[in-house]
């Protein structure tokens, strides 16, 4: 396969027609599925930190087994892990602005120990909060660098963390969007801050350097201009919306998080700028007092959202509500969005299986003919994975902010599964089925 990139259009994107997985792309998130069922299934063991250490870098050495071993600790001096060093610095510069902006002590407030993971997983392409730790994959090297390479990755990752302390955005519909909006947010006050940008001087670009070389792109978002971040011949154009005229209805990626967070994020940028200073110290501290001020319930609209900043903006308030009125959200009641529609049926005997959001939003989809004598066992495996069993579908598919969502769909069914909720049935039938694209 000389060219991984190059794909046959069989997927059906909401936002990028392509596929980046290669052979090695991890399909199958073991550890989250065997023990980080966050809504009640059994713990996963606590990870290794150094006693008394701020944070703790461990080495996941390829696997999906987390932590991983613990491969620098806060104190230690550089390993000479390219990733694991990266981490190391980015978590410090993150606690820090945290603390020293914010007077806020780790992700919880109240001085937590942070365990982040590195090499994770097989060329796996995405970064993500589990509830527990921060995890970061190496990338596949033809579309994705290290996911530890960007220090607002991290950033942001940490501040899903943030978010969960405070008011707990539930990660669907308009409050996803505003939790990925946020984690955004406060990695562009970060990314800035290293750099020692004011607001006005950032270039507001989220994962700068997370694509290779060969991708024609800037960054994966650009704050200032939703749906600018790139435009490349095999991912397509960035199709991330700025303004609430364009919000998109969709069951993908946990009701499209990643693409209306755009709208936020462009009344954030506005805001930062308006209000003049860094952006951590100006906006960065309004959004702030917003989550913790307790007017954001976790199932906020946009417009809940921005009147709680308003509300929190004293003497800005004006600017603010101007940001917000320039991305078409009044700071009153709900917004009217229109329900989200149902999904898109299968033809019967057809199987078709999504996986979308990840840290990049990002949707992948084939289909199978589940009689075709290329692919043998599939209804069995099918019956497996327990797609046509009764109740499974009504299961919560909200996932842990940034792990991917599968969906199956055959017949008039569609079941939706978080990564970290994957049996290893269902697993098996999602990589059979997606490896399809890679021919």
């Amino acid at each position: 396969m000389a060219n991984t990139r190059a794909t046959r259009c069989t997927f059906i994107p909401p936002w990028l027609a392509e596929r980046v997985g290669g052979p090695g792309q991890v399909l199958l998130d073991e550890a989250l599925r065997a023990g980080r069922d966050l809504a009640g299934g059994p713990a996963a063991a606590p990870p290794i930190l150094a006693e008394g250490a701020a944070w703790t870098v461990h080495d996941a050495g390829s696997r999906t087994d987390l932590p991983g071993e613990p491969a620098r600790s806060a104190g230690e001096p550089a390993t000479g892990d390219t990733a694991v060093d990266e981490a190391a610095n980015g978590i410090e510069a993150t606690l820090a602005m945290w603390l020293d902006e914010l007077d806020r002590r780790s992700y919880d407030g109240a001085g937590a120990p942070v365990s982040l993971t590195v090499h994770y997983g097989s060329a796996y392409n995405n970064a993500f909060w589990d509830g527990t730790q921060l995890v970061f994959g190496d990338g596949d090297g033809e579309v994705f660098e290290r996911f530890t390479k960007p220090i607002d990755v991290l950033a942001h990752e940490f501040g899903h963390g943030v978010v969960e302390h405070t008011c707990r955005l539930r990660y669907r519909d308009q409050s996803g969007a505003l939790n990925e909006s946020v984690a955004d947010a406060f990695a562009a006050c970060l990314k800035q801050r290293v750099l020692g940008q004011q607001a006005a001087d950032g270039d507001w670009l989220i994962g700068e350097g997370i694509f290779t070389p060969s991708v024609q792109a800037r960054a994966l978002r650009d704050m200032a201009a939703p749906g600018t971040a790139y435009d490349d011949p095999d991912l397509g154009k960035d199709p991330q919306v700025g303004h609430l005229d364009d919000f998109v209805v969709t069951t993908d990626d946990n009701g499209g998080v990643h693409l209306n967070s755009g709208i936020p994020n462009r009344a954030f940028q506005l805001a930062a700028v308006a209000i003049g200073g860094t952006a951590i110290g100006g906006a960065g501290r309004i959004w702030y007092d917003a989550l913790v001020g307790g007017d954001v319930p976790e199932d906020s609209d946009f417009a809940t959202f921005a009147a709680a900043t308003v509300a929190a903006a004293g003497p800005h308030a004006d600017l603010v509500r101007d940001a917000w009125a320039q991305v078409g959200v009044e700071p009153a009641g709900a917004v009217g969005i229109p329900a989200t529609p149902a999904p898109q049926r299968g033809a019967g005997g057809t199987l078709r299986v999504e996986r979308s959001g990840g840290f990049a939003g990002r949707t992948e989809t084939a289909e199978v003919d589940l009689d075709d004598a290329d692919e043998p066992g599939l209804r069995d495996l099918v019956a497996d994975a327990g797609i046509a069993t009764e109740g499974l579908a009504d299961a919560d598919p909200v996932t842990k902010p940034d792990m991917f969502l599968y969906s199956f769909t055959l017949g008039e069914r569609t079941v939706r599964v978080p990564e970290h909720r994957l049996t290893a049935s269902q697993a098996e039938l999602a990589r059979r089925v997606l490896r399809r694209n890679q021919v």
